[in-house]
């Protein structure tokens, strides 16, 4: 029987002539040139081309790019940026590095990603920002996000991390924002063979502040000339190489993932009964970097996975503010009554998109003869 792993060692075998090919040709480039050189932009000209954005800028990571959004805002000590308390933990920390407070909103009890109401129940004087985080395979209630941040004049920064090529509402993922990012961590939708991200925004001027920030304070015109106190969150050429080749064919990966849920989603809806509630169906919104459900007999189901040879995977199992890094910023008495189910029940099948049809139906007739 064929082992299906939550994330296969394969996922770049079809590209990698096209990686040493990358890695030769920088290598070997009279201009010497291996992080910020030409690739790099042309890489971000071809994702501000995609999505639309003001500006574009290339980054280490994901991580990277939510902490140069923060420091751009120039978000600091006596500040409160509201972050998701079920999410991945550079939403917290890249708050927490700039000794400002990262105040943890709940989050729907579907979707899984931050709840506008209880955003707004958290706004005070001190708020400068939200952190909303799209998550898993749906993007989070931008249009209301917005709005609670404009009548109360506080910026917006968009974690887009596992969303590229998503649109919510014919806008794409990582332009509702302030400030938007993307993450290509191996396993993000459009990742890549090692680390990188982007930052997006229409405001020229946050646009520079994140450039000068991603490499030492410096203004890309004169070296060794420090505007601002910055960091080494620089883009890898071999990377941009990379993902200039990757990113003609995303929209057919993304698409492949797209039926995947389909399927899964359709296959799951009668399971309701048994405890087993798939994300809500459609495409709008969505992405699908991973597929979730959420389980009641979560650890008995995937026990019986595993015998199967099929891989999944729990996120977040404690939600952020009972983190022991963060308890500082977990209010007494304070309570995340949804953060703490979805660390509970949430589980994550495959969704990898070269999986075969046939692959997908083992996975959805295990899942459902779990059930029977």
């Amino acid at each position: 029987m064929r082992t299906l792993p939550f994330f296969p060692p394969d996922l770049f075998e079809a590209d990698r002539d096209a990686l040493l090919k990358a890695m030769f040709e920088v290598g070997t480039d009279p201009e010497q040139r291996f992080i910020l050189g030409r690739r790099t932009a042309e890489f971000e000209q071809e994702i501000k081309k995609a999505t639309g954005a003001g500006d574009v800028v290339a980054c280490g990571s994901g991580t990277g790019g939510l902490e140069l959004a923060v420091g751009a805002l120039d978000i600091g000590p006596g500040d409160e940026v509201i972050v998701p308390a079920f999410c991945c933990q550079p939403v917290a920390s890249s708050v927490a590095n700039a000794g400002a407070t990262p105040v943890f909103a709940d989050v729907d009890p579907w979707t899984m990603v931050i709840d506008p109401d209880s955003v707004e129940s958290l706004i005070t004087d001190r708020t400068r920002a939200v952190m909303p985080a799209h998550l898993f395979n749906k993007m989070a209630d931008m249009p209301r996000i917005n709005e609670i941040a404009r009548r109360h004049d506080i910026a917006v920064i968009e974690d887009a991390a596992v969303v590229q090529g998503a649109v919510l509402d014919g806008v794409p993922a990582g332009r509702w924002g302030t400030l938007g990012v993307f993450s290509f961590f191996q396993v993000k939708a459009f990742g890549t063979a090692g680390e990188g991200g982007v930052v997006l925004t229409d405001d020229p001027e946050l646009a520079r502040a994140v450039r000068m920030l991603r490499n030492h304070g410096q203004d890309g015109v004169n070296r060794f000339l420090h505007h601002r106190i910055g960091r080494n969150s620089r883009f890898d050429e071999v990377i941009a190489a990379f993902q200039l080749h990757r990113l003609p064919t995303l929209a057919d990966r993304l698409e492949r993932r797209a039926t995947i849920a389909d399927y899964y989603t359709e296959r799951f809806a009668p399971l309701a009964e048994r405890g087993v509630k798939p994300p809500p169906a459609g495409r709008n919104g969505r992405c699908y970097y991973v597929y979730p459900i959420q389980v009641t007999r979560r650890d008995d189901l995937r026990a019986y996975l595993t015998e199967n040879g099929i891989g999944s995977h729990v996120y977040y199992p404690t939600p952020l503010p009972l983190q022991p890094a963060f308890n500082a910023w977990a209010p007494e008495g304070a309570d995340w009554p949804n953060a703490r189910w979805a660390s509970r029940s949430n589980l994550a099948i495959p969704i990898w998109p070269h999986l075969t049809d046939a692959d997908v139906e083992r996975i959805a007739d295990t899942i459902c003869d779990f059930f029977a």
